[in-house]
This record gives C-alpha cells, structure tokens and sequence, in this order.
C-alpha cells in the first residue's frame, strides 16, 4: 500500500496520513493469503509522481493500493484504489467521508473489501479475528499515530528528543485510553531505546527494562491476538536474556499473523545462539520490507560475524553505520569486524566513533551488560574483536 496523499494542505498532519497506512497495511498483512509490503517500504514513495507498474517491479507485488486523505474539523475523508501493478488496471476504487471518530471503521472496511477482492477464501471469523482492538476515542489515537511518527525518525536520526516525545506522548495515549494495547507494546519499545542509550538515569537501570517488562505484558494481557504485542515482549525478553521465552513470544506473534516481519525476531535468534537462523529471519524481514531500518543489516552483519564470514559481515555493517552514523552499537560491530579482517586502522577509526558516541564506553562494564548472547563463546568471540580494535576493557 502505498501512502495516503495528505491532502489537507497542512504538512502537520502527514503523521495522521502515514498513521492510517500503516493501519490498513497491518490489517491487509494479517491474511496468510495476502504478501504485503511492510508500510515502511512504501514510505519511500510518499509524495512522490509514481509509474505503478515500476512501483510492482520494484517491491515485487501485483497489486498496488493507493489513494488520499483529508482531515478537516470534526471530518475525515479517504479515497482509495486498487490497481493492478501488472496491467495498470483499476480494479475498484472508493471514497468514504466520516466524522473523525468513525476513522476507524473506515480502516476495516477498506481492509475487508481488499481481502474480498484478493482473497476470496478467508473466511468470516479470520476476518473477525484480525480487527485490532481500537482505542476508545480518536483523541488516544491521534496522540499514537503522533508518537509512531516520532519513534520511527528516533530509531534512525537517536535525536533524545525524539525519543522523549515518543515517550510524552505515549503516556498521553495511555492517560486518555488505558486499555489501548498498541499503545502499551510502543510504549515498551521506547522504553527499551531509552535503557539501551546513555540519556538519562533509565540507561542501563534495570527498573527500566522491568517497567518495559511490565508494559508489553500488559499489551498482551489487554488484546492477546495482537502480533505486535506478543512481539515486543519476546524483545523485551531478549534484552533480559531470557532467550528461549524472548523466541517463543516471537513465534507467537507469527502464528498470530504469518505475514509479520520484524529484525528483532533475527537478534533474538543471534542472542539466543543460532545465527545461521537469525540470517534467514533477517533476510526474510529485508526482502518483505525493502526500505528496511538501518539496524536490520546491523544485526545481519553481526550474524555473519558470529559465523566468522567477516567479509560477508562488512558491507552490511558499513550499509548499517552509514545510515545511523550517531549509534554506538552499528560503530562496535564494524570494529570488531574490521579488527578481525586484519584492518586495525580502520578498526581503531570505528573504535574512536564508539567513544565519541559514549566517552565512558567499556567492554566490561557497557557491552557485555547489553549483549544477551546465551554462548559464552559468542561473547567471547565478540569481545575479542572490540579489544583488538582497542576499545577498553574496563
């Protein structure tokens, strides 16, 4: 699905455009019968004059959705239609204009018909069973799609302030509407970026990652046929090194829906000690989400590490620390893959960005707290290459 045109006139509401195609994608890539491109691939043609038979070609789809979005007052009006990225034909288009809290029925029923149109098979109670639960007034939802928007450029720019108000207005969406399960499982997620980057007193502090613990149970607990939340706990669970639960949450959340496409799926396979299968996760999640995020060729490249294929390991992490320059761990990964390659001037270099990132960065006292790797000798193996890069040990 490509993204709704904000034809409002107003650039401040292109996160409420981006929200509502990110929505309908989630509801479409829940039918086994369909294969949908991940909503951030899309994203890159946003506001773009597009040939969709090229953009078939390049996403490998034979259908394409598009259409545009108008938020004015207490309204909201979407056009959609559906094409066929092979022909070029139009196969069925539809307005709908709502007051702004029936958004929502709207997402459904666009979601319903495409499925009717490609899928004719999926049943009623699948179709049923594939709503999200929504959040009790649009005001909650606002504030969530405003708090997407943010997270998603944090998790490529690590700006703290946009992480912080990620944050304020997570706790907004949660304020107004307490049983919004989404809103839990994201607020989970920043909270984990937060323990995970030297910002505050939440780096590193283990009453962090429990209250993440915490808020992606509840996320579970409040819809638990939501992927998305089954998802960010087996995250959260990797990062405390509970391996084997971290996978089978993950697992969960792919019978919940098998078109679900997420790279943690691959750290947590890395961290629990099977690389081999975290470079086919990864891959998979590349190949459905082509404009994948730039930590996706990160941890593809530390499996490969893992594996000793350092020379298949560099240009993955060179791709990775090229497209999120401020983050530490894309610097460590390249360092010890250049020191294991023999490169110690460029080691050294990339060691040097670690400690610009993190002056009172350690291998001891940062880097193995943040590594959940289950196999001492992964770690180890890891560990040596950051200290022949000469990064410090303590």
């Amino acid at each position: 699905m490509l993204p709704l045109d904000n034809t409002s006139g107003d650039k401040n509401q292109d996160y409420f455009s981006n929200g509502i195609t990110e929505d309908i994608t989630t509801e479409l890539s829940r039918f086994s019968e369909l294969f949908v491109i991940a909503h951030n691939s899309s994203l890159q043609y946003k506001g773009k004059a597009v040939d969709v038979r090229q953009v078939g070609r390049e996403l490998g789809v034979h259908y394409v959705l598009q259409g545009s979005i108008r938020r004015g007052g207490d309204r909201v009006r979407i056009s959609v239609q559906l094409i066929d990225a092979v022909t070029g034909v139009h196969r069925w288009a539809e307005r709908y204009e709502r007051q702004i809290e029936d958004v929502f029925a709207v997402q459904d029923e666009v979601a319903r018909t495409i499925v009717a149109i490609l899928a004719a098979h999926v049943n009623k109670a699948e179709i049923a069973r594939s709503l999200n639960k929504q959040p009790e007034t649009w005001q909650a939802y606002d504030y969530y799609l405003r708090a997407v928007d943010a997270h998603t450029s944090y998790m490529s720019s690590f700006k703290a302030a946009e992480l912080y108000e990620a944050l304020r207005l997570l706790e907004q969406t949660i304020a107004i509407d307490p049983n919004y399960a989404r809103a839990y499982a994201r607020l989970a997620w920043t909270l984990v970026q937060a323990w995970n980057r030297p910002l505050d007193g939440d780096y590193l502090n283990p009453a962090a990652l429990e209250r993440a613990y915490q808020l992606a149970s509840k996320a579970v607990q409040l819809d638990p046929n939501l992927p998305h939340a089954h998802a960010q706990l087996g995250h959260v669970l990797c990062k405390g090194r509970e391996n084997e639960a971290a996978l089978a949450k993950f697992q969960k959340a792919m019978a919940l829906n098998p078109n679900l496409t997420d790279w943690r799926f691959g750290e947590a396979l890395l961290y629990a000690g099977d690389p081999a299968r975290a470079i086919d996760a990864i891959e998979r999640h590349m190949r459905l989400d082509p404009f994948y995020a730039p930590i996706a060729p990160g941890f593809l490249g530390l499996a490969h590490y893992t594996l000793k294929q350092y020379s298949q390991a560099l240009p993955l992490l060179q791709e990775c620390v090229s497209r999120m320059p401020n983050s530490r761990i894309g610097h460590c990964m390249l360092a010890a893959t250049y020191a294991q390659l023999g490169n110690i001037e460029k080691a050294r270099a990339e060691a040097a960005e670690v400690l610009r990132i993190e002056p009172k960065y350690t291998i001891e006292g940062t880097q193995a707290r943040m590594s959940g790797f289950k196999r001492t000798e992964d770690a180890d193996h890891f560990f040596d290459g950051l200290r022949k890069a000469g990064l410090p040990q303590r």
